[in-house]
């Protein structure tokens, strides 16, 4: 993992876009985000995040396709961030490989420490060698 762990947030909404990656930002992260779930994809492979945070409801793609597509690229911690809190919502992200799931509105001081869990996690993994890049 590098000195300050990259995190790319995706979410269509530019006003939570934006607090995301403001409040990443001074927690000590490097943080990317977009708001086209397309463009994520792209943005996976030319960036190679540390964990990505996702929401389910986006443009052309939602999220749950966005995952399935990084899945197929990499195990990278995945925490769903959304609005959509009902069981079969948080059953599917998880059933496709979601590492944590976040409902909105979300406490800051919480998301912030299940993103540090996710990489602590993610960290172990890379130097026992279980850990698929981006």
């Amino acid at each position: 993992m590098k000195d300050r762990p990259l995190i790319m947030v995706v979410d269509d909404d530019p006003d939570m876009l934006n607090l995301l990656k403001d409040l990443l930002w001074l927690e000590g992260f490097e943080v990317h985000g977009t708001r086209d779930s397309r463009e994520a994809i792209a943005l996976l492979d030319e960036w190679h995040p540390d964990l990505v945070l996702l929401d389910v409801v986006m443009n052309e793609l939602d999220g749950f396709q966005v995952l399935d597509l990084i899945r197929e690229r990499s195990n990278v911690p995945v925490v769903m961030v959304t609005g959509r809190c009902e069981s079969p919502t948080l059953r599917k992200a998880l059933n496709l490989g979601a590492d944590d799931y976040v409902t909105k509105p979300f406490s800051a001081v919480e998301l912030v420490a299940r993103i540090k869990a996710k990489l602590r996690r993610a960290e172990q993994q890379t130097a026992s060698g279980q850990y698929k890049a981006a």
